[in-house]
């Protein structure tokens, strides 16, 4: 008896309504061959820091590196305590949580940033601040959990199978205000049970609820 095995259909992980507001668009890497329901990261490799208004303080930020916990958007870093040549501050990420705290002049690193930032001539004041953008590419990948350029974070939904072997694509993605079906997404093979619930953490704040 033959069997045949049917191919994935588009969109067939999703368990909610079909809502516009649920979809991107990207541009899938080359040399990726990919089914409907693959976990994706996006590339978050670009950032530009700025003073957030009108320092005393004229120490500067020193390069930033992005790392693993990394999110597109704007984060904020405000002094906290000052103290000659010296201080202490606070990050807050795009959503406007703390994810660390650190000293003026001393290596900081919260995993999803990491930086010195100067002393300068003049010392900061309490509420000196500075804003630290991290830009995603709108560039794409499987989830890849040893990467350090951005995709080792889940952030997105493949909506359809996609064939990117020949160059890069662009396709249609899932990234908010969805209920998934956990049987049905792709994740890397061998991803362990911390790992797995880690990326489910990370979609879930967008909104992309998986369910079993």
């Amino acid at each position: 008896m033959t069997i045949l095995n049917q191919p994935r259909r588009r969109g067939e992980f999703l368990r909610g309504d079909i809502d516009p507001i649920s979809f991107d668009t990207g541009t899938l890497l080359s040399g990726q061959n990919l089914q409907a329901g693959t976990v994706l990261g996006q590339i978050t490799n670009a950032t530009a820091v700025a003073v957030a208004g009108t320092n005393t303080g004229n120490g500067v930020m020193g390069a930033v590196t992005v790392g693993p916990n990394a999110v597109p958007g704007v984060y904020t870093l405000r002094i906290t305590a000052a103290a000659a040549n010296a201080g202490a501050f606070t990050v807050t990420d795009p959503m406007g949580d703390i994810v660390g705290t650190g000293n003026v002049a001393q290596a900081h690193n919260n995993g999803s940033l990491s930086f010195t930032l100067a002393d300068g001539a003049t010392d900061f004041v309490v509420g000196d601040s500075f804003t630290i953008t991290v830009t995603g590419s709108n560039q794409w990948r499987q989830l890849n959990l040893t990467a350090t350029d951005g995709s080792q974070r889940a952030a997105a939904i493949l909506y359809d199978n996609e064939d990117a072997t020949g160059g890069a694509r662009t396709v249609t993605l899932v990234t908010r205000h969805q209920e998934l079906g956990l049987s049905d997404l792709i994740f890397p093979a061998g991803i362990t049970t911390p790992q797995l619930t880690t990326a489910l953490a990370q979609l879930t704040a967008q909104q992309l609820i998986a369910r079993a």
